[in-house]
Formats: structure tokens, C-alpha cells, sequence
């Protein structure tokens, strides 16, 4: 018979010998994503800078896409063109979606703390790896690089923001991949994880963020297809270095929380 002592134990406590996971530090989490933000947004700033061969670049990647008959942005920008409603909808859904990326890791954190190292862990390793190849591969946008296309947000940027003017920021030229999207990704697949093994049918609903998020970066004249496949990439090479972060924290276990 259990003492009533026992029946009182905190769920972390539970948790801890039982082998699961513990969930890390409120405070200490807080600290930590925005130390990676804020590191992520200085790396970023250093990117992007050679505007000939982010020009080059996508010269080439226009014609991949021409060649196997993917070119879909100046159709898709055109539509959107004419969809006075549509247009708002996407800018605010474009400029606001880090509120939906900020909510799942929070809403991960306080209802499945059995994966949240994993998911969070997940969203670090893409924001750094994906840094590496602004570095190498600068991409100038549709919205600068092909004629006819319409700069959408800029022109309707409710923050009054606006991004019409090429050159005037390094992140103009990074295009390959979408983060964009590689984040949108990544907050369904945060989701799906978490939700998975209880609730099956309502994990595949996250999936429809990510496939509105290309609809809006495709026709707001942000990104190419191309971008979009570099960012399914980026997101499959952020959980295989999840779980080798995982493992080598499995292989070194510390006394405190693991980070």
C-alpha cells in the first residue's frame, strides 16, 4: 500500500523514475530560445550579402524550374493580384506567423513535456543550420529577380515595414530555403509529435499550416518551389540532428534538467 506521501509527489518527480524525460526549466527555456533567436537573427544579418550571385543564383534555379516544368510564382502571384480580401489575409497570416510558432512550443512545454526537449531541440538545430546555407547559396526572391512579379507584402505590410526596396537588407537574398516555411513545417511536426499517440486523426490537422504558408509564399512572390523542397530538407536534416543531440545527451546524463 502507497503512503500518502507517495500519491502527493510532484509529476516531475514521477516522471524522473519512471526514465522519462523531465521537462526543463520554465526560466531556463525562456533564456534559451530567445539567446538562439537573437543569435540566429546576428548570423542571419551577416548573410545574404553578394547580390550578383544571389542574382545568378536564381537565373539558375528559374531554370531548373522551366525545365521541369515547376515555374508556378508568376501564375500564383498574378491570382493573388486580383483578390483584394485574399491579400490581407495572407500579408497578416505572412508578418504574424512566429505568434503560431511561439504558441506551439509553449503549448508543447505545458501539455506534452515528454517531447518537448525533442521538438525544441528540433526548431535550434534548423535555425542554425540553415545559416550555413544563406551562406553559400544567396537566392534573390521572385519578388526582385522576375519581371511582372507583384512585392505583396511591401505594397500591404500592416506594419508599415515595407521590403520593396532591393538591397536595403541582407535578408533580402536568402531565399534557398523558405524559412518561412521551414518553420511552418516544423510547428506541425511539433504538433504531430506530441499528439500522435493519443489523438491520431487530429494530429494530421497541424499539416494544413505548413501547406498555407507555400500557398502565401508562393503567390506573394517570396519564394520559389525550390525553396520550398530545400525547406522539407532542412527540416528531415533538424530531426536527425535532434536525435544525435538526444543521444549524446542520453550517453553524458547530467544531474540537472537536460538542455
Amino acid at each position: 500500500m502507497s503512503r500518502p506521501a507517495d500519491r502527493g509527489a510532484p509529476a516531475d518527480e514521477a516522471s524522473a523514475a519512471e526514465g522519462e524525460p523531465r521537462r526543463p526549466s520554465g526560466y531556463v527555456e525562456v533564456i534559451l530560445v530567445l539567446s538562439c533567436a537573437a543569435a540566429f537573427a546576428y548570423l542571419h544579418g551577416l548573410t545574404g550579402k553578394d547580390v550578383a550571385s544571389a542574382t545568378a543564383n536564381a537565373h539558375t534555379v528559374q531554370s531548373v524550374e522551366r525545365a521541369l516544368h515547376l515555374d508556378v510564382e508568376q501564375a500564383a502571384n498574378d491570382w493573388l493580384s486580383d483578390q483584394a480580401f485574399l491579400i490581407q489575409v495572407a500579408v497578416y497570416f505572412y508578418r504574424s506567423y512566429y505568434l503560431v510558432i511561439v504558441g506551439v512550443l509553449t503549448w508543447v512545454f505545458f501539455s506534452h513535456g515528454e517531447v518537448y526537449l525533442k521538438v525544441r531541440r528540433t526548431v535550434v538545430a534548423l535555425v542554425f543550420l540553415v545559416v550555413p546555407v544563406y551562406w553559400a547559396f544567396p537566392l534573390s526572391p521572385p519578388r526582385f529577380a522576375l519581371p511582372g512579379i507583384v512585392d505583396i507584402v511591401a505594397a500591404h505590410d500592416p506594419f508599415g515595414n515595407a521590403s520593396t526596396a532591393a538591397g536595403s537588407g541582407p535578408s533580402h537574398y536568402t531565399a534557398m530555403p523558405s524559412v518561412h516555411t521551414a518553420l511552418a513545417l516544423w510547428c506541425a511536426y511539433a504538433a504531430w509529435t506530441a499528439l500522435r499517440a493519443t489523438h491520431p486523426r487530429a494530429a494530421l490537422l497541424p499539416w494544413l499550416f505548413p501547406l498555407a504558408m507555400i500557398a502565401v509564399v508562393f503567390s506573394t512572390g517570396n519564394h520559389y518551389v525550390l525553396d520550398v523542397v530545400g525547406s522539407a530538407l532542412l527540416l528531415a536534416a533538424s530531426i536527425a540532428a535532434a536525435a544525435l543531440w538526444e543521444r549524446l545527451a542520453g550517453a553524458h546524463p547530467r544531474t540537472h534538467p537536460q538542455s
